[in-house]
């Protein structure tokens, strides 16, 4: 197996895994929000979208928080790429559901209440593309047991902080130009 996909990985586990635990804590900061950005999506049951709310920010603190430590522990939690893949295919399907069904308007529910953003093919790449980049990382090492070295968690530290400020700079300008100033309305 290739150093690069396991640099990959190393470097989406932290990305993802920093991108999950803020989002974790936004939806925690704004919890009386969830149960409604949850509902506008129209995809559960009515009796399910308390617990679905309630759950949401515990399970994205919880594996951003695993995947995070597991570049450290050298693979004992590296199959949490997968669930944390299958979480954002999860969210970039409900947005191209709605889509297709002509529901753009729809805040995303992405975490930040400030920059609003209405749901968009943007979104649904960009989730499919963390989800790539994180289920790298549930590959198996190259070398079972033995410790990842030193630089190559550093640089992974480097790699997936500059992947998840990549996450905010998307966010930010996916949301402005969705923006009424951005088209010149007002």
């Amino acid at each position: 197996m290739s150093t690069i996909l396991i640099e990959t990985g190393l470097t989406g586990a932290i990305g993802t895994g920093i991108v999950l635990v803020e989002a974790g804590l936004a939806k925690l900061r704004h919890r009386e929000l969830v149960p409604g950005v949850v509902a506008n999506y129209r995809l559960l049951p009515h009796a399910l979208v308390a617990p679905v709310a309630a759950l949401l920010p515990i399970v994205e603190l919880g594996l951003g928080l695993g995947l995070i430590a597991s570049v450290f522990t050298g693979g004992d939690l590296r199959l949490l790429g997968l669930p944390a893949a299958a979480l954002f295919v999860v969210f970039a399907g409900a947005m191209a559901i709605n889509i297709r069904r002509g529901r753009k308007a729809i805040d995303c529910g992405c975490g930040r209440s400030q920059l609003r953003q209405p749901l968009a093919w943007g979104l649904v790449a960009r989730n499919c593309v963390l989800a790539a980049l994180v289920a790298l990382h549930a590959l198996p090492p190259p070398s079972p047991g033995k410790a990842v070295a030193p630089v190559d968690i550093a640089l992974a530290l480097v790699a997936g902080t500059a992947v998840f400020l990549i996450f905010l700079l998307f966010n930010a300008l996916a949301a402005l130009a969705a923006s009424p100033l951005a088209s010149g309305r007002r």
